[in-house]
């Protein structure tokens, strides 16, 4: 009958191909390791093996002549998850190795000794095992040095890993950087072909716009993956407009956790930094002082609502999203934005201002 699945086997499966190393070429550091690991026990063979679904595969090895054995002969499968470190003077005394084939056949397998290589969440994927065709037993220091050599392969699984995370982030983060400082200059182009506003204006826009891909930017670099909170991205964006509005306009925010790719981070930026600017230009005459507060939340019913209320002294000309009338180069690039996050735009006055409100699905994954 065959044994029962282990209840992390499928952590521990995953944990193994994070590190992206079975079926790699051998390499020098691995090969050393298996050469001292040989030497200092004094056996024929020594193994840095990892145990996948279906197969022993090895890393390095020296004194067997094979890359990887079947799971079912495997002694390493069958003992690596009994503890750091496991000896077994003689294979044919052990039952759990009768019948092996490894262990069985002439010449046999008599002596195995193995230090379990294990992830920092306690998961084992393989170990540093030494064998050989008689049975013996090992002193201490070669004990301690078989624990001492897995410990090594370890550290140098972990630090390949680290660094290929760190590679994969700054290709993402370079490829971002690029595709923003094309959105900022096309926003440029846009902003510098219309026949009417002044150098003043624009010079905001563009402002406003370099504040969204920095925010954003800064966000990115902070985390592992491309899913970020959206809300904490909005928070730290309306710090940074609060910071170039005109002086006497207040703008401040407040948004509730909401998790999303960066592509929903960018059309929320743009769709805030049109709401912002719609605000300022239609709602407060020069040198007016005043307020602007943007909050977020969810509404229990799957969607994400954001609120933009000021108390200027004019009405703000808004076009929602499924009623234009007129539409120019602001309303084009936020509907724009909306139409990706599959949202709604309404807004009308209010009791001393005007409010906007955009609602849209809540991302999922």
């Amino acid at each position: 009958m065959a044994a029962p699945i282990p209840s992390d086997e499928i952590a521990r499966i995953g944990a193994l191909r994070r590190y992206d190393i079975l079926d790699t070429p051998r390499e020098r550091e691995f090969d050393d390791v298996v050469d001292i690991a040989r030497r200092v026990c004094g056996t024929s063979i020594a193994l840095i093996s990892f145990v996948d679904t279906d197969r022993q595969w090895f890393k390095a090895e020296v004194g067997l002549g094979s890359s990887e054995t079947a799971l079912e002969s495997s002694i390493c499968a069958i003992v690596f998850r009994t503890g750091n470190y496991v000896e077994i003077p003689d294979t044919l005394a052990d039952p759990r190795l009768r019948g092996n084939p490894l262990c069985c056949a002439e010449p046999g397998l008599r002596f195995y000794a193995g230090a379990t290589l294990q992830t920092a969440e306690g998961l084992p994927i393989g170990s540093l095992c030494v064998l050989d065709y008689a049975p013996r037993t090992l002193d201490a220091l070669q004990r301690d040095t078989l624990l001492l050599l897995a410990a090594q392969v370890m550290r140098q699984l972990d630090l390949r890993a680290a660094l290929a995370r760190e590679a994969l982030l700054r290709r993402e983060i370079d490829h971002r950087v690029k595709n923003s400082l094309q959105t900022v200059g096309a926003f440029v182009r846009l902003q510098r072909s219309q026949p009417t506003g002044n150098a003043s204006d624009m010079m905001l826009a563009v402002e406003r716009q370099i504040a969204s891909v920095a925010t954003l930017h800064d966000l990115i670099s902070e985390v592992d993956e491309d899913w970020l909170d959206l809300g904490d991205y909005l928070d730290r964006l309306t710090r940074q407009l609060a910071i170039i509005a005109p002086a006497g306009v207040a703008v401040s925010g407040r948004f509730d956790a909401l998790f999303g790719p960066a592509t929903a981070a960018t059309a929320l930026g743009t769709i805030v930094n049109e709401l912002v600017a719609n605000a300022l230009k239609h709602s407060f005459d020069e040198g007016v002082a005043g307020a602007i507060v943007l909050t977020g939340s969810a509404d229990g019913n799957g969607n994400y609502d954001i609120a933009c209320s000021d108390d200027g002294c004019r009405a703000v000309e808004i076009i929602s999203t499924t009623t234009p009338t007129r539409i120019g180069l602001g309303l084009r690039v936020m509907q724009a934005a909306i139409r990706k996050v599959n949202g709604t735009l309404t807004g009308g006055p209010v009791s001393g201002g005007y409010r906007s409100l955009l609602s849209f699905p809540e991302p999922s994954r």
